[in-house]
């Protein structure tokens, strides 16, 4: 019986262009540049014009062209993401509909900050199989949308953003070798938007004013051990050494916590590809963002091993091993970009900044 593996044969990314930097944080929240870029390694991050799908849109059109494949080939859609459009239908649907694609399996899937992993592990299982040949994996997050803009602790970590893959199916031993994903569910609350869906109160006064619960130590030290146990898990599935790890993909959340893991795992911090200082946490969208960066940059090398680790709010965790395949190169290029853009990150942000401050029982009063 033939044996088939999912190769990562497209990859891009969508960025809205507005970026909201620490010191522009600085000017409504008791904060500094300093204060953020030592805890968090944060420099800057971005805020979205636009909604959810037209990010995963304009992601799965760079990883398409890169693929060299057209909708017509594509008869997967995973939209891995905890900031949808809306709650129905699905936003893979719509990613699906702006693409052009016809019949294929579309829907979302939510495990918050591990979602791609989760995504991609789910797709190769489903192209191994047998039943599929192409799909489309995106994360990507408008999280910018739910943050209580006078919590400090939340306000300077997230930004808005998106990356995509495309798996396609083959017989050469490349793609996600083995994932190990789980959750840690003991901790779902330090880490959570409760009232929203239908555990929140219809008909609150305060609908839209989102809570944004957020433990830090805690979460750090939850995050640094399921991480590094997954981690462990695969390499020792995949009978990989870590000295053979080529290079790491972990979740951009805190620095710290990418150093803490390489170090828990015997990889030398060089191995990992570092942009949260450019973009903060965009959530599901922060390990395609940076694979994608990782190729643009020449970071990744044909044949190269990766190692992909994230964890995210439920506690969800995971990791996997890529075996990359010879190409680092796009076959095709595409043009697609967002609409653009008449407002500064501090201008898109106003009206929410506003009612924050002026909610009830916010930090401002």
């Amino acid at each position: 019986m033939t044996k088939f593996y999912a190769e990562i044969t497209g990859w891009g990314k969508c960025l809205p262009p507005a970026v909201l930097s620490n010191d522009d944080l600085s000017t409504f929240i008791d904060t500094s540049d300093e204060w953020i870029r030592t805890r968090t390694g944060i420099e800057n991050r971005r805020i979205s014009h636009v909604n959810t799908s037209e990010l995963a849109t304009v992601a799965a059109k760079h990883a398409m062209a890169c693929a060299g494949l057209t909708a017509e080939d594509i008869d997967l859609v995973i939209i891995a993401t905890c900031s949808p459009d809306s709650l129905i239908p699905n936003t893979a649907s719509k990613v699906q509909q702006n693409l052009g694609i016809k019949s294929a399996a579309a829907f979302d899937l939510n495990a918050a900050c591990t979602g791609f992993i989760y995504g991609v592990e789910t797709a190769t299982r489903l192209i191994q199989a047998g039943n599929y040949r192409n799909a489309i994996v995106v994360g990507a997050e408008r999280l910018s949308f739910f943050i209580d803009w006078t919590k400090r602790d939340t306000a300077v970590l997230f930004g808005d953003g998106a990356g995509a893959v495309v798996l396609s199916r083959t017989e050469e031993q490349v793609g996600l070798q083995e994932a190990q994903i789980g959750c840690d569910a003991e901790g779902r609350d330090i880490l959570a938007v409760p009232k929203f869906g239908t555990s929140m109160d219809r008909f609150a006064a305060d609908n839209g004013y989102w809570d944004f619960d957020f433990v830090g130590k805690e979460i750090f030290k939850r995050a640094v051990k399921g991480m590094g146990a997954a981690a462990h898990t695969v390499l020792s599935r995949t009978g990989i050494s870590t000295d053979n790890i080529d290079v790491v993909i972990p979740h951009q959340a805190n620095i710290r916590i990418i150093q803490t893991l390489c170090d828990m795992a015997g990889i030398d911090r060089d191995k990992a590809f570092v942009n949260i200082q450019n973009y903060g946490n965009t959530s599901a969208a922060t390990v395609p963002i940076a694979l994608c960066e990782s190729l643009e940059q020449g970071f990744v090398k044909p044949n190269d091993n990766i190692l992909v680790a994230a964890f995210g709010a439920g506690l969800t965790w995971g990791a996997g091993h890529i075996k990359w395949g010879s190409r680092v190169e796009p076959l095709g290029q595409s043009d697609a970009k967002l609409p653009e853009a008449d407002k500064s990150a501090l201008e898109l942000l106003e009206r929410a900044i506003l009612h924050c401050k002026t909610r009830p029982n916010s930090e401002n009063e």
